[in-house]
């Protein structure tokens, strides 16, 4: 089954992720659905883009089923190789959107947690549903924020906030996301909103707003090779040890997790 969905119109391209029955979880199908869709874009003569996701969410997060496909795998191996530039695959799924020449406007509803609220991040611009939940998921899985997230959080939130939503893993609400940063404004209907914005910024020079977005990446990127290889060297000590494994295992059976 497709995962992801791209649509020209009017000089926008429309990115759907599409496993909307599954609240387009990520698997490794997505994952490389997402990257292969922004390349896509990225090569195309497109001015803007609206990224937005099918069902009733925009995304909530890693599918829970990555952790058997992970199991045996060695996780430097897995992490640590630079793909895609200065990232990895799982990196470059929100990455490949700052590398899209052009702006770029995330739809969000529902759930944005974890890796989709990381893919949401790598938008320019999120404009989100009120009741829209928000969350830094990972430390509920024993894990940190590895998709660029050290990357492009420290941009929008101050490092209280970052620290909050990073060890609490808390699902926060669309207005207290805008007044922290991480939402740029609310909409009732964020898609309609976002292909309004869409077409606004559709309608200026395609030159300068291309040049632009080069400008404002390039003020706002210096030593991010640095901050993504950190991410992945992190994770790939908490991939499978025994903190991260009773974490999963007292997930799975609604328990409190014991710590040895």
């Amino acid at each position: 089954m497709a995962r992801v969905s791209v649509e020209y119109k009017d000089h926008i391209a429309f990115v759907t992720l599409t496993r909307g029955d599954k609240m387009n979880a990520l698997d490794q199908a997505m994952f490389q659905a997402i990257i292969a869709a922004g390349q896509e874009v990225a090569a195309s003569d497109a001015r803007a883009v609206v990224l937005s996701g099918e069902g009733k969410s925009f995304c909530a997060g890693l599918d829970v089923s990555n952790f058997a496909a992970f199991a045996g795998k060695d996780p430097v191996q897995m992490l640590m190789p630079r793909s895609h530039h200065d990232a990895n695959d799982f990196q470059e799924v929100a990455l490949v959107w700052r590398r899209v020449p052009v702006p770029v406007i995330a739809a969000l509803h529902g759930a944005v947690y974890g890796g989709g609220l990381q893919i949401a991040l790598g938008a320019d611009i999120r404009i989100a549903a009120p009741d829209t939940k928000l969350s830094v998921l990972e430390m509920k899985w024993g894990l940190i924020p590895d998709m660029g997230g050290m990357v492009l959080l420290p941009q929008l939130v101050r490092s209280d906030v970052l620290r909050l939503l990073t060890y609490t893993a808390r699902p926060i609400g669309a207005a207290k996301a805008a007044e922290w940063g991480l939402v740029t404004e609310l909409a009732e209907d964020p898609l309609a909103e976002a292909t309004a914005l869409a077409q606004e910024i559709a309608g200026k020079s395609p030159s300068a707003i291309r040049s632009a977005k080069r400008l404002i990446e390039l003020a706002e990127s210096e030593q991010r090779t640095d901050i993504l290889l950190a991410e992945s060297q992190e994770q790939a000590q908490l991939i499978g040890k025994p903190d991260q494994m009773e974490v999963i295992a007292a997930q799975m059976q609604g328990r409190a997790p014991v710590f040895k």
